[in-house]
Order: C-alpha cells, then sequence, then structure tokens
C-alpha cells in the first residue's frame, strides 16, 4: 500500500483518486488555496464531487490546503491536478520533500521559459527543485483520452504515463492500473506532455465544425468538416511535436489522436470551438456563453501563440497559426480550403 497526495480538488484529480483507492492505496486529496469554499460544499454533500456528481470513495481523505504541508512528510506518491495557471505556485510548494520523490502530473500544458524555449511541465518543475537542491526527482507525467466524468464512473479508460526512466512508469502502471484503468507507459515526456496541451487547441478548432452555418445552439455536427479539420489537426500536431524534439509516434498514439478524439466530442475546448464556428470572436464567446469555465486551449495559445507564429510558417501550420491569430487578434475564425495542406 502506498500513500499518494493529490494536490487539486478538480475534476480529473479527483477522479484519479478512484483507481488509487481501488487498489487499496492511502489517498488524500488537498484542494489548493483557492479551493477552501469547495472542499466545504464537497463535505456537506456527503464527499460528492458537485462537477462529477460522483461520491468519492470512503478510503479517500479531504483536506483543505493548510494541511498539505504536514501531509507532504513520508508521501510515496505526490499527484499534481492544479490548473496550468497554479502549475508554478505547486512547483513552490514542494520545497520541503526529499530527494528521490515520485511526482505525477496531471496538468496538461506547455511553457515558454525564460529562454525562449518550449518547456513541459515536467522539466519546469525539475528544474525548480534542482534550484532548491532537491535531486533525483521521479517526475512523471500522465496524458490520452480520459473524460474525468466517465473515470470518476470506473469506465474503462486507457491512458498513457511517460518519465525518460521507463521502469519508473512501468512500476506505477502495476501499482494503478485497476480492470477499467490501463496505463501504457513511454519515455517520450517531451511528446507525451506537449500533446497533452496543445490538443486543446485542436480541439477547439475542430469544435468549429459543429458552429458552421448554426444560428442557435442545437446539434450541428458537420461530420465531413470535422473530419477535414481532424485529419489536418492530426499532420500539424505531427509536425510540430516532431519539431520540439518528441517523438511523431507519440501523436499517432494515446497522448495525440486518443486524446484528441476525447477533446472533440466533449469538453469545454470544443464547445468554444463551436462558439467560434457560429461566427463569435473568443473574447464575446468567453463573455457571454463560458464566463467561469476554464478553456485549457484558449489560455495555451494566450501563453505561447505570439512564439508558435514566430516559429512556424502558415505553411507548416496553416490550421493553428491561423487559429491562433484569430484569437490574439480578437478576429473571427473562417474555415477554407487554404487551411488543409
Amino acid at each position: 500500500m502506498a500513500k499518494i497526495l493529490i494536490l487539486g480538488a478538480g475534476s480529473m484529480s479527483t477522479a484519479f483518486a478512484f483507481p488509487c483507492s481501488d487498489n487499496n492505496h492511502q489517498v488524500s486529496i488537498v484542494g489548493t488555496h483557492l479551493e477552501d469554499n469547495f472542499i466545504d460544499i464537497i463535505k456537506a454533500n456527503k464527499n460528492t464531487h458537485p462537477i462529477l456528481k460522483s461520491k468519492i470513495p470512503n478510503r479517500v481523505k479531504i483536506y483543505k490546503f493548510s494541511n498539505f504541508h504536514n501531509l507532504l512528510k513520508h508521501t510515496d506518491l505526490i499527484v499534481l491536478g492544479v490548473s496550468s495557471k497554479g502549475i508554478h505556485w505547486a512547483s513552490e510548494q514542494l520545497t520541503s520533500i526529499r530527494n528521490n520523490q515520485q511526482i505525477l502530473i496531471l496538468t496538461k500544458g506547455l511553457y515558454v521559459n525564460k529562454n525562449n524555449h518550449y518547456e513541459v511541465y515536467a522539466d519546469t518543475i525539475k528544474n525548480f527543485l534542482l534550484k532548491n537542491k532537491i535531486k533525483n526527482s521521479k517526475i512523471s507525467v500522465a496524458a490520452g483520452p480520459c473524460l474525468a466524468s466517465d473515470l470518476s464512473k470506473r469506465v474503462l479508460t486507457n491512458v498513457i504515463f511517460a518519465n525518460k526512466d521507463i521502469s519508473v512508469v512501468r512500476n506505477l502502471s502495476k501499482i494503478l492500473s485497476t480492470s477499467y484503468y490501463k496505463i501504457e507507459y513511454s519515455n517520450d515526456v517531451k511528446g507525451v506532455a506537449a500533446c497533452g496541451g496543445i490538443k486543446n487547441i485542436y480541439a477547439m478548432i475542430v469544435g468549429t465544425s459543429m458552429g458552421i452555418n448554426l444560428k442557435n445552439e442545437k446539434d450541428n455536427k458537420n461530420l465531413n468538416t470535422a473530419a477535414a479539420l481532424f485529419n489536418q489537426s492530426v499532420k500539424e500536431m505531427c509536425y510540430f511535436i516532431k519539431k520540439i524534439g518528441g517523438q511523431e509516434s507519440t501523436v499517432m498514439n494515446l497522448a495525440g489522436v486518443g486524446d484528441l478524439y476525447v477533446s472533440c466530442t466533449g469538453g469545454r475546448n470544443s464547445k468554444m470551438g463551436k462558439f467560434i464556428g457560429m461566427g463569435m470572436t473568443y473574447k464575446n464567446a468567453k463573455k457571454i456563453k463560458m464566463p467561469k469555465d476554464t478553456v485549457e486551449g484558449a489560455d495555451l495559445i494566450f501563453d505561447i501563440g505570439n512564439k508558435i507564429i514566430k516559429d512556424f510558417k502558415i505553411k507548416e501550420l496553416p490550421l493553428m497559426t491561423t487559429f491562433i491569430k484569430a484569437l490574439l487578434n480578437n478576429t473571427k475564425f473562417k474555415i477554407d480550403k487554404k487551411l488543409f495542406s
């Protein structure tokens, strides 16, 4: 039995507690410093997560952030399930961990560091810990097609963990896999982590197909257009991942095609894409339709979009660069044949 500490009480981090608990591990969920009220709501609702609508297993302990540093002691695995905006804050909370600590990152995204290089969160945290003289941290990343709502219902789910030392994620697979939660593993940390981030951008783009010629919010799937956008998205993901140092084969697996498929069929990114496809600018759609929702693909665009536009020619990534410009300039996005290579 392992002691697992999950930082973040959001949907995915909470859902991840289910297979951990089902493997008879000692699991604690700690909300961030911004989630104290949310923790109160969960407990007042008899440990039913208000977004997942699922009751958290009885074995899982739920705490406010004030308990986090005490719980860090003797923890076998730290799981980071914060938002992409909170990843640097989360790093700062780890300065008291021991050397050789195991860490698993559920947060998906990509970062441009001070040297103007693309950096995945595993490297961001590793570099921060090294500056604080914490060595040999075993930092793994999780990606793949996994909707939190499905996982909390124990629906069959197949994901992928990555670590440069593949024996680390092979061991995590052994202790965390269940009959419904299947874990594959890879040593392509950059490819797996970057796919998890940029697929959110492409999920928005594919989602625009649902909004074309739509004057209300009823279903309008436009499957031919969606398929064309999906195919082009996969081509561009392969090019992008290979260019930044990941493996093209990673895109054709769970972290790429698999995760993109799930994100296109539901979720906040494809939902935002639908509104953009209806002819709305991003700012208007966010303000009017999704004011309280985090749209990860848009957040990533505002973080690294300018660098992508500088680094890649439009003929290399026609969909991504055109879509990024539309969001950065708050203009409408239109689909035409020039966006397909």
